[in-house]
């Protein structure tokens, strides 16, 4: 119950639904930049371990790539 209340807390109450889609886009804009910051830090510090083909590292980059691409649309 505790999550609930939490999570209706942090949505405020608003008179209509324009502005409730407003508020929602604000804070979507700020996840999608903190998530785009994380993964730009993964693809910067990533280091060949050895463990893997160099194949399968170049392919996780360039997983980590697209999904922050994906953010930019």
């Amino acid at each position: 119950m505790s999550i609930i209340n939490n999570i209706k807390s942090a949505i405020p109450k608003t008179e209509s639904l324009r502005e409730f889609i407003k508020f929602m886009k604000e804070r979507s804009q700020t996840a999608d930049k903190s998530l785009a910051g994380t993964l730009m830090s993964t693809l910067t510090t990533m280091k060949f371990d050895g463990f893997c083909i160099m194949h399968e590292q170049v392919i996780e980059m360039t997983n980590i790539l697209q999904q922050d691409l994906s953010l930019l649309e």
